[in-house]
């Protein structure tokens, strides 16, 4: 990956790209003449951008094939190289995200064409009502709100997951934000919607990820020593979403324990065998509901397991190192791909003052309000 900037700071969408794209081959110590085919992810751009990026690579006329699938698009890409070389279509892809994004929440408006989003709305009305604020603070605010109902939750916990985003953000030369905050500074910012701050919030970001994926037997005739994904699922909204519950099932709980527990069973391991974890916070009530969904602690105990620090170096888990979404950045077609960097460093032993110790096994989370999610795992 390269470094996240902060919009306006940033190179052009196809040269960030290209520059990730480069990284991860030099890693891998091949050239693009050995990539047979590309996913490349973004979400605001043309139909195209994906052959902008990869033509400053190289020239090979392999498939690029682009992919949008909202914050998920960057673990879809790498879902589709996975499936591409598990089902015997390629040999290596590349899987690459990238996005260059402006100031400000980012929501288009459809005035000629039905909103994609129309239904989440719709339901988000049902069970709160809408008021002016940021949508996607009103939907996943909604879902904190939620969880502060049925299992009393303060609003100080949330808070607690911005401080340890920010001191795992501290160590990592590619995150926005790296400064330390202190408890009662996140409290202190402006309500943006109840019990999210501004500083619960991810921001808006530039940058771009990239990952080789190849067969084992590519792997050992180049010399490659890899990561091996041993098990990944992609699910989508069912009834529950729009039906049942409250505004958790909105915002993809049901999606996320779904992928989370075919990724278990297709793996043979359990959330107890888990060292480090990337997973999508993009607000702050995401990451404690999403605990819950993975497995990583029981319904109801997220608070606790907040309180206790078994999130981070110490505990129980280490989740999101890097500093996730909300520090490091969140440039939505490179957010899933760049969760995968980080954990690859780790189960390399390469983080530097990250590193999650011995690492062996990691979880990647990444959802797409819309709707996707992707769990993978990850094995040294």
């Amino acid at each position: 990956m390269i470094p996240f900037t902060k919009p306006g700071a940033s190179e052009t969408y196809d040269v960030m790209g290209a520059n990730a794209a480069a990284a991860a081959l030099k890693d891998a110590g091949i050239g693009y003449e050995l990539i047979e085919q590309v996913y490349a992810g973004f979400v605001y751009g043309d139909s195209t951008c994906g052959q902008a990026a990869v033509y400053r690579v190289g020239l090979t006329g392999v498939p690029v094939i682009n992919v949008n699938n909202n914050c998920s698009t960057g673990s879809t890409a790498l879902f589709l190289a996975r499936q591409a070389v598990a089902y015997g279509a390629a040999e290596c892809v590349l899987a690459l995200g990238f996005e260059q994004m402006e100031r400000g929440a980012l929501v288009p408006k459809f005035t000629d064409r039905p909103e994609p989003m129309r239904e989440f709305g719709r339901r988000m009305d049902e069970l709160q009502g809408r008021v002016d604020a940021p949508f996607p603070a009103q939907l996943f605010g909604g879902a904190g709100r939620a969880h502060m109902r049925a299992f009393g939750t303060r609003p100080e916990t949330f808070a607690k997951v911005a401080v340890k985003a920010r001191r795992h953000a501290g160590k990592n030369p590619y995150a926005i934000f790296r400064e330390e905050l202190s408890e009662e500074q996140v409290l202190a910012s402006p309500m943006v919607f109840d019990p999210l701050t501004r500083l619960q919030c991810c921001p808006p970001t530039c940058g771009a990820a990239a990952a080789v994926v190849c067969t084992a037997e590519f792997a050992s005739k180049h010399g490659l020593k890899g990561i091996s994904i041993v098990s990944q699922a992609l699910t989508t909204d069912n009834r529950s979403t729009f039906q049942d519950g409250d505004m958790r099932q909105v915002v993809g709980y049901d999606m996320t324990a779904r992928a989370a527990q075919a990724a278990y069973e297709n793996a043979g391991i359990g959330p107890e065998d888990v060292d480090v974890v990337e997973l999508h916070d993009c607000f702050t009530a995401n990451e404690l509901i999403s605990y819950e969904a993975l497995g990583l602690t029981p319904s109801g105990s997220a608070e606790r397991f907040i309180v206790d620090g078994d999130n981070t170096y110490g505990g129980k888990y280490v989740v999101n190192p890097s500093g996730g979404l909300l520090s490091k950045g969140h440039p939505l077609g490179a957010t899933g791909l760049a969760q995968c960097t980080e954990l690859v460093w780790h189960l390399r032993g390469t983080a530097g003052a990250r590193q999650v110790e011995n690492a062996r096994t990691a979880l990647q989370h990444n959802i797409g309000i819309g709707g996707a999610c992707v769990v993978t795992l990850y094995q040294a």
